[in-house]
């Protein structure tokens, strides 16, 4: 049955300002120690790719899993794994605390694994040792997500210092290990501990902030249609003094399709594919050649506001692509060529009827007659936030509380394929993607940070959230 609050407790879906200002003065004098526990997370170089040290993941999760067991909030906290087809996946966190007297329960997720550092070259602070610059925190995993499951955990405490230890609000904690491998254990986790995990509100703190000083929800996700395929001419490779000018070359019909996949203005040309409508925020092209770096001689691709061009219309990106190198290269017409396509997909669209979209596309398209071989693909759905709920209500008055500033809600071009998961088996859970991160936060590049201020800022609002859960009461 869906939770909805009484008429009588629906007064404390605004935080009254004797909370906010606790909420404030405990957050504050604790966030120094808060963030040291940060620094100390980020120290782990948990990475859930085989190539990396498997033994750093299971150390972070039992760092994560003992703040959770000294915060003293939960009736248990486990360590857990599922497996997919056989293969175990990484160690996740699970903690939980049962909801009394008609209190909601809530679902706090966020994930301890990190991208790799890539060239550590490029970081101005080494990757993993947490270092304090111009206001932020520099390390991987600074802002996604380490920053949120530090969140949760200032949360939680903040909820028992300010009420004692004997709330009734329910609470459970779920710290994947693998989000940034692609989450392959997600759904058998949710199955497998659906009775720990079902709540009434979800938050997934895996999400960023307009900045650090106006908070957001994002209420919107595009989807992800990725596929591999191979373009084949010959049999073998041959001289291309001897053939060239009559035998095409794989790299030939390889390129004329890739380029059909963008009409001449930079927008996706595959036919059958959505698009949604958003409304514009202050945010200007100024802002987005900055927050992305693009050189000053370049122009932006696409039609329409930028709002709808970030969040609500498809893009496409060829992420890779098998060619001979120019250090290795030779006279040689080459038999065949792959390409790697990552395709985003806008809220409402089937990822599947994308997919299908796609493949047609290159195969109308590849020209010379040659031969188009589809290899792995992977799909997943975007994501549409109910905005109307008592939990979205709560979220942004609770956030508007911590910052001072409104709430707005944004969407993300990224995709968070697993929310698709959490409302199969939760369907009745309100869902709401929130995060620590900003517009300079530089999650999985070098020199990620997240800003002291900000983090702050959400820790109050989740926080305050959680404070006025345990005041409702259901009806």
């Amino acid at each position: 049955m869906t939770f909805s609050p009484t008429p009588a407790s629906s007064v404390h879906m605004t935080p009254n300002q004797d909370l906010i200002d606790q909420a404030k003065n405990l957050i504050e004098s604790d966030f120094p120690a808060k963030l040291a526990t940060l620094g100390q997370l980020v120290r782990i170089p948990g990475i859930a790719w085989d190539a990396f040290d498997a033994n750093e993941l299971e150390r972070s999760a039992e760092a994560v899993a003992e703040l959770f067991r000294k915060s003293g909030v939960f009736d248990q906290v486990e360590i857990k794994w599922a497996s997919f087809e056989g293969v175990p996946g990484a160690p996740a966190v699970l903690a939980s605390r049962q909801a009394k007297n008609g209190k909601p329960h809530v679902l706090l997720y966020a994930h301890h694994d990190v991208q790799p550092p890539g060239d550590e070259d490029l970081w101005l602070s080494p990757a993993f040792e947490p270092t304090a610059r111009d206001g932020r925190i520099y390390g991987r995993g600074a802002a996604d997500d380490k920053a949120g499951v530090i969140t949760h955990l200032a949360a939680v405490e903040a909820l028992k210092s300010l009420i004692g230890e004997d709330f009734d609000l329910g609470i459970s904690i779920f710290i994947e290990g693998e989000e940034e491998a692609g989450s392959r254990t997600f759904r058998a986790f949710l199955d497998e501990n659906r009775d720990k995990l079902a709540a009434d509100a979800i938050i997934v703190a895996d999400s960023m902030n307009w900045s650090p000083e106006i908070p957001a929800l994002t209420v919107s996700l595009r989807g992800v249609v990725a596929i591999d395929f191979e373009v084949r001419t010959m049999e073998h490779a041959v001289h291309s003094g001897m053939f060239g000018g009559a035998i095409p070359d794989a790299m030939i019909p390889m390129i004329k399709v890739l380029a059909s996949l963008h009409d001449d203005k930079g927008n996706v040309a595959v036919k059958g594919l959505k698009t949604y409508k958003f409304e514009d925020l202050p945010y200007t092209d100024a802002n987005l050649r900055q927050d992305s770096s693009l050189l000053p001689e370049v122009s932006q691709i696409g039609d329409g506001g930028l709002m709808d061009r970030l969040w609500g219309k498809p893009a496409l990106t060829v992420i890779g692509l098998d060619a001979p190198s120019v250090a290795k290269s030779s006279n040689t017409l080459m038999p065949s060529a792959r390409a790697a396509i990552s395709m985003r997909i806008a809220p409402g669209q089937d990822p599947n009827e994308a997919l299908e979209a796609l493949k047609a596309h290159l195969t109308e398209n590849v020209p010379f007659g040659a031969v188009i071989e589809f290899g792995k693909s992977e799909t997943g759905k975007p994501f549409m936030a109910e905005t109307s709920g008592w939990a979205a209500q709560l979220a942004k008055n609770s956030l508007a509380a911590a910052f001072g500033n409104p709430a707005v809600d944004i969407g993300i071009g990224g995709s968070i394929p697993f929310i698709a998961d959490l409302t199969e088996v939760f369907p009745d859970a309100q869902i709401l993607v929130t995060g620590v991160e900003d517009a300079d936060s530089r999650a999985h590049s070098p020199n990620e940070s997240i800003h002291l201020v900000g983090l702050k800022n959400a820790m109050v609002a989740e926080a305050l959230f959680l404070l006025s859960c345990n005041q409702l009461v259901k009806e």
